[in-house]
């Protein structure tokens, strides 16, 4: 049987969730989700289709005239008579509410999402002349408070690594995995920190996307892009002593060509990368909540403080614009101005 492409098989997954999605939406949405189809990806839409269907569960529960409509019922029209204020109390109510008797919350960042698919949303039926107001875009966006990135220091990525290839620290159970497991462990966390690629990027790598010759790896990025990679000896030495290993396993059918394998023989899941990656970093530092993407800011503050290239480390980590990268590194910029002022000096002393 042949492997059928990890990202197309991802992405009609995600459509046919999506289509399932959209039914319990409006159905003048619809229009909206063909719009947007060649400009987004699988994964917007689908985040866009809850981030609606949470907002039109709140205008029925918020709305006595709407109580005896189905949400899939609700006319466009509606979308006029909703207000810059209603958004507003939407927004206050997904700091914390409760649904099937889950409770939900919302940071600044949660909130802000959803206002901004609000807004493209309202943009896509106004700039279309379905609607004659636009309600969400009077709504100014939450501030963000930005939080320190967390990262591993330089002695603590060297004993994670340790850990990762000695797992004498791991409970007794968990050593009878790690013998079968440590050099795919060690070749993932390795190549995790080395590249500072998504763990999404990780799981979906091909056997076929290693280059041994040029020491690079064809990732898929966000949006569909493909991008190479290139890393150093170190996660080279790593890739290699795991690629032995690996061809002496036969996958299960589907599975073939993956090059991470889970035990089971069947590509990896970013869920499972996600609990190895917590598994092992708990030996190192309890007070840090690290996770793959936390290695991967671990590598990109490497980066920045040994270049000093914030285009670099854009270009490297696979962000469109450089101001998301600048953004999550400005500590660094600032550290790195003040220190300027050390060098310059204007008289002899």
């Amino acid at each position: 049987m042949k492997d059928k492409a990890y990202y197309e098989d991802i992405n009609i997954k995600n459509e046919l969730k999506l289509r399932e999605m959209i039914k319990q939406l409006p159905k003048f949405c619809l229009d909206f989700f063909i719009g947007i189809d060649s400009d987004k990806s699988s994964r917007t839409k689908i985040a866009y289709a809850y981030d609606l269907l949470t907002f039109f569960e709140y205008m029925k529960n918020a709305n006595p005239s709407l109580k005896k409509y189905n949400i899939q019922d609700f006319p466009m029209s509606l979308l006029d008579q909703i207000s810059p204020s209603d958004i507003e109390e939407y927004l206050f109510y997904l700091k914390y509410y409760e649904k099937d008797g889950v409770a939900h919350t919302n940071d600044e960042k949660g909130i802000k999402r959803k206002l901004a698919s609000l807004r493209t949303f309202y943009n896509f039926y106004f700039r279309k002349e379905f609607i004659d107001t636009n309600p969400a875009s009077k709504v100014s966006l939450p501030r963000i408070h930005e939080k320190n990135i967390i990262r591993l220091d330089v002695d603590e990525v060297a004993k994670l690594l340790d850990e990762v290839e000695s797992g004498e620290n791991l409970s007794k159970n968990q050593q009878k995995f790690h013998e079968k497991t440590k050099v795919r462990d060690l070749a993932l966390m390795t190549l995790l920190l080395g590249t500072g690629i998504r763990v999404s990027e990780c799981v979906g790598l091909d056997l076929d996307d290693v280059d041994f010759k040029n020491n690079g790896i064809k990732v898929h990025r966000k949006g569909g892009a493909e991008a190479i990679v290139y890393f150093g000896d170190e996660v080279r030495d790593a890739l290699i002593d795991y690629w032995q290993e690996r061809s002496c396993i036969t996958a299960v059918d589907g599975h073939t060509n993956a090059l991470f394998l889970s035990l089971q023989k069947k590509r990896i899941s970013v869920r499972s990368v996600e609990k190895l990656v917590k598994k092992y970093s708990r030996l190192v530092t309890t007070v840090k909540n690290i996770t793959p993407h936390k290695l991967r800011s671990t590598y990109g503050t490497t980066l920045y403080q040994e270049t000093g290239d914030i285009y670099l480390v854009a270009d490297v980590l696979g962000h469109k614009d450089v101001n998301t990268t600048r953004k999550h590194y400005a500590a660094q910029e600032d550290n790195r101005r003040r220190a300027a002022a050390k060098y310059v000096h204007l008289r002899e002393e």
